[in-house]
């Protein structure tokens, strides 16, 4: 991989190799943009296959949050963590220490959170070494688990997507397939249920779906027969790239609209989907909620305001509804333009201000 030619391509800003001896941190940190504010971003702790493959999720994920906090309207650029290890076996506070000291050392320019392989308590680990970090324990007065309010901000995309479609926010008779039963796709089971709607799910570990199964009354589903659940909407919430060139034709549904990240392949599967006039509600926009909420603890964490910033992303997907419905573009591209926008707006601001 041509690493720089790679970061000039996507005008990344700062890569950072990290390693310990004493603990067996092997990480990267990824700055891709600074221009609305510090990078936030989570960590993700995952067993690459390769450092080649470690390396380019980190860049892959962190020009992701540009984007992600661009369009949720947050002052705050974008940029990624990645731990190499088994998330399961390989954690220590040794192990998180030795990262929260590399975190420190960039000084406020990114700032990190919990992420897929990590926790409340990791974060708190981090916590001890540096100021710079979001999503610890409440008893720092902080928010905890982002999960429920990323739940609730894929809820009220959902609502804003089948306006659009349906001519009404009411999800109540809707059936909604979903993938992935982890700490946020139990939440969105919830407050869909609560909305009356009918529930279809699935995910690889049996026990979340026996009790997303008893508790919310859902029929379940093989996890390789889900893609061709006859649905309204179908919500990915586990893993990325489930748009693709092999699924597409298994659609049944109007909307796709979920929290995972990453959900088209390629931008070609965009594409596709708006050809076929499915509706498809881009994932960093929808899944915002999360970010959005452990963003208001950089101003002292309030629950009650930090919830009315995340039923914002009704309005932010249907603000990249009418862009795409506007310029005629689907509706992924229409996101990009969004948050494009705003950089390119805030950083002639500052060129102008600072010149």
């Amino acid at each position: 991989m041509k690493i720089f030619e790679y970061m000039e391509k996507y005008d990344y800003e700062q890569l950072v190799i990290c390693q310990d001896n004493n603990s067996g941190l092997k990480a990267v940190i990824c700055v891709h943009d600074t221009t609305l504010g510090p990078a936030l971003g989570g960590t993700r702790m995952w067993n690459y296959r390769s450092e080649e493959d470690a390396l380019v999720d980190a860049l892959r994920l962190a020009r992701g949050m540009t984007y992600k906090n661009a369009a949720a309207g947050l002052n705050l650029g974008g940029g990624k963590a990645v731990i190499i290890g088994d998330s399961h076996t390989q954690k220590s506070e040794e192990l998180f220490r030795a990262f929260g000291r590399y975190v420190q050392s960039l000084n406020g320019r990114y700032i990190t959170a919990e992420d897929v392989g990590t926790s409340v308590q990791d974060m708190d680990w981090v916590h001890m070494e540096t100021k710079f970090v979001t999503g610890v324990s409440s008893s720092f007065g902080s928010s905890g688990d982002p999960s429920p309010m990323t739940a609730l901000g894929v809820f009220q995309g959902m609502k804003a997507a089948a306006k659009e479609v349906y001519g009404s926010d009411s999800l109540e008779g809707k059936t909604v397939a979903i993938q992935g039963l982890g700490h946020v796709g139990y939440y969105l089971a919830k407050h869909l249920t609560d909305e009356g709607a009918k529930l279809i799910v699935t995910d690889i570990n049996p026990e979340a779906v026996k009790r997303v199964v008893r508790e919310f009354v859902a029929k379940s589903m093989a996890p390789e027969d889900i893609m061709g659940a006859k649905c309204d909407i179908y919500a990915p919430c586990a893993l990325g790239a489930v748009i693709n060139d092999e699924t597409i034709p298994k659609l049944k549904c109007q909307i796709v609209a979920g929290s995972a990240n990453n959900v088209l392949k390629e931008e070609r599967h965009g594409d596709r989907l708006h050809e076929l006039g499915i509706l498809y509600a881009p994932d960093y926009v929808i899944n915002a909620g999360g970010v959005i909420n452990v963003a208001d603890e950089l101003d002292g964490y309030h629950y009650e305001r930090a919830l009315k910033k995340v039923e914002g992303v009704y309005e932010n997907v249907a603000r990249v509804l009418r862009i795409a419905k506007r310029d005629n573009i689907p509706t992924y591209k229409a996101a990009d333009r969004m948050a494009e926008e705003r950089i390119a707006k805030i950083g002639k601001v500052r060129s102008r201000f600072l010149g």
